[in-house]
């Protein structure tokens, strides 16, 4: 009854909705289409969904009947914990601090869980979904080149943009035809799920962004860009001088304009792009400090708010006016970080509204604006959690930790009211915290950290152990609101180790003489290669996975033949890498490199690197690599809070397995649990999955 109740609340509640817009995407700027239309299409598809419940809840019941006499279970719950890591776990456990993890294990299963190669969140989430390989589902990393100009690229999603001509009589209007294309590949096993009858709730998986169709429910999560169009851009409003609009990684500087205890400043809004021209909307900022007292006023869309030092306000909506009765909605939360000497104001990336979803963040599209009616405003970005803030000093470990736990509140909030609803069927919700904290705090695990240099060792040293007792305490609600026959797993998409030193393949490649600068060029600052001679050079390292090969054919400027001499220069630079060795501290950085043809397969191995680079613990690709920067250094001291990694060897970083059922194999992997739920449901294994189905028996 699930979708029926959604489908009812969510009419009642649009029928006094405000106009809506529609959002484009990352890099592409915005085109705005008439509010009423989003409005009018959204109350139809709702009405649509009362309407034929009936005949579709008959159809349903048929369907069901073909697996039911082998369906094991009435439902199955599957929390993510993005990072949890095996040894940690079982560390706190053999401590006495986590006694939910502990009568899981004890009453159930407990495994390490194989993950991806490589071992990267976007990358292990989709096959979870999928039970494929990468070679099969296309997602390699966050993002990658575009072979046409070198360019980086979402891996999971893209922007279309043409101008279609719509015929009224003998006039010609233009109109700007946009969409966005989700690009992972294979069939989620939700999609499978639904087919055969079983309703799914998807809570804040990865890389479920635009969110797909199927029998069920879902919100989007890792990939889901921001208002900007970004992955996630702060802005630090300030009276210090160089206040100036200049860009930090990862957010913007915006002056405060003073007069006595009174300020003015812009807030930068959405880009539209329209007839090759960009505008980027704004919109005005007022405020007053009482130095006395310790507080701002702001002063925002014709409201006012009392902000005291250091306190987050809650969600704030912003409207964005882009043209007549147009409005691009999108909601931020703002922290006064400092009023002496200068004040600075922290806002966070301005989310997707999902009251006023200017892009779909959710299926249906009305499930959003429901949750958010009854439920309250939340984070709709996929990477929620400003990592970048704090790397950059705009805001301090204590707020960082605060915005993150209250991230997690949300979408606690959202699970148990699946688990509510959805009494029969699947439900899975995954928890970014437990990856954001460790990256974030992990060097405090290790007294020899670099990036503990300069940095307070003391108030938050106990950060990750308070982490994992939280999640011991949210499985422990879970399996209190079970029924006695669910099943029950927990997983993690990877472990977690430290990540002291950067290795800049990029720089290495140059040094070797595979990646060749312009005449007169020499290593610097420039980021995307903007100083590489594509014509000379044969190799480049994009992103965290590892290295391309310059391939004739398929890169716009490939010297390297495909065939004999692409697998020669393979195996020259595994040799060579695995060989590289951090003189400094005399070790070697790669464990192992491998060819991707030998570890994955499928038919998107085109789009994968040449060579997936696994690094020894301690180690990971460095900041400047992932950007495409070539500096001096090959080794470099990783000095940022963030501070852990995961993006090493996939061997040397498991993820976790808790069931309540007992599991008969030792060693399963992440590709196992779609065939696994599927066959709990009476379905089985697909022809394309590359995992198998666990033996799962109930205790």
């Amino acid at each position: 009854m699930y979708d029926w109740i959604i489908g009812l609340v969510s009419l009642l509640v649009l029928v006094y909705a405000p106009p809506a817009s529609a959002y484009i995407g990352p890099g592409a700027g915005f085109a705005v289409v008439s509010s009423f239309l989003i409005l009018f299409v959204t109350i139809f598809v709702a009405f649509l969904t009362i309407l034929i419940w009936p005949f579709r809840a008959l159809w349903l019941k048929i369907k069901r009947r073909k697996f039911q006499k082998d369906r094991q279970v009435k439902r199955v719950v599957v929390i993510g914990l993005d990072g949890l890591d095996p040894a940690l776990t079982q560390g706190f456990i053999h401590a006495g601090k986590l006694p939910n993890f502990q009568q899981l294990k004890e009453e159930g299963s407990f495994r390490p869980l194989q993950t991806t190669s490589p071992s990267i969140s976007p990358v292990a989430w989709s096959t979870y979904a999928t039970g494929v390989n990468p070679g099969k589902h296309r997602i390699f990393d966050f993002f990658t080149r575009n072979p046409k100009n070198y360019l980086p690229v979402l891996s999971s999603s893209e922007v279309t943009s043409y101008t279609k001509i719509i015929k009224i009589g003998p006039v010609k209007i233009p109109f700007l035809k946009t969409g966005v294309n989700f690009l992972r590949k294979s069939t989620s096993f939700w999609k499978i799920l639904g087919e055969h009858g079983i309703f799914c709730s998807v809570l804040r998986v990865p890389i479920t962004f635009p969110p797909e169709k199927f029998y069920g429910t879902c919100l989007s999560a890792m990939c889901a860009p921001d208002v900007r169009g970004t992955q996630g851009s702060f802005t630090l409003f300030t009276s210090e001088n160089g206040g100036n609009g200049s860009a930090k990684t990862g957010g913007t500087v915006v002056p405060l304009r003073f007069n006595n205890n009174r300020f003015e400043a812009d807030i930068p809004g959405p880009t539209l792009s329209s007839n090759g021209k960009s505008q980027t909307l704004s919109l005005p900022l007022k405020g007053t400090v009482d130095f006395a007292k310790k507080t701002v006023t702001l002063k925002l869309m014709n409201e006012a708010l009392d902000l005291k030092l250091g306190e987050y306000s809650p969600w704030l909506q912003l409207e964005f006016k882009a043209g007549f009765r147009k409005r691009i909605s999108g909601i931020v939360r703002f922290l006064v970080t400092d009023l002496e000497p200068e004040v600075r104001i922290y806002m966070t990336p301005i989310n997707i509204d999902p009251e006023k979803p200017a892009l779909p963040v959710s299926h249906p599209l009305y499930f959003s604006i429901g949750l958010s009616k009854l439920q309250g405003a939340f984070s709709t970005l996929g990477l929620a959690e400003d990592t970048w803030a704090l790397n950059e000093g705009v805001i301090n470990e204590a707020v960082f930790l605060e915005q993150a736990y209250d991230i997690y509140e949300e979408r606690k909030k959202h699970l148990f009211d699946s688990l509510k609803k959805n009494t029969d069927g699947f439900v899975t919700c995954v928890f970014d915290t437990t990856d954001r904290i460790q990256h974030m705090f992990f060097r405090h695990l290790d007294a020899d950290h670099p990036a503990n240099t300069g940095k307070d060792c003391e108030t938050h040293k106990h950060a990750i152990a308070e982490l994992y007792v939280k999640m011991d305490e949210l499985i422990g609600e879970v399996r209190r609101a079970l029924k006695p026959d669910d099943v029950l797993m927990v997983v993690s998409d990877h472990g977690f180790k430290p990540f002291k030193w950067g290795v800049n393949l990029n720089s290495w490649l140059w040094k070797e003489g595979y990646l060749v600068l312009k005449e007169g060029a020499t290593p610097g600052d420039a980021e995307w290669f903007l100083n590489v001679d594509w014509p000379k050079t044969r190799a480049f390292a994009y992103a965290l996975a590892g290295i391309f090969f310059n391939v004739k054919g398929r890169e716009r400027d490939g010297i390297v033949e495909p065939g004999e001499e692409r697998l020669a220069l393979q195996r020259e630079m595994q040799a060579k890498l695995e060989a590289l060795v951090d003189e400094k501290r005399d070790k070697r950085p790669i464990r192992r490199c491998m060819l991707s043809q030998e570890v994955l397969h499928g038919p998107y191995l085109r789009d994968c690197p040449d060579l997936l680079v696994g690094y020894h613990v301690g180690y990971r690709a460095s900041w400047n690599s992932a950007v495409g920067r070539v500096t001096n250094e090959v080794i470099e001291d990783n000095l940022k809070h963030w501070s852990g990694d995961h993006g090493i060897d996939p061997e040397l970083v498991p993820g976790v397995f808790f069931s309540n059922w007992k599991l008969e194999q030792q060693k399963p992997a992440l590709a196992d649990l779609a065939p696994t739920i599927l066959t709990l449901f009476g379905i089985g294994p697909q022809a394309f999955h590359d995992g198998v189905a666990l033996n799962l028996t109930k205790p």
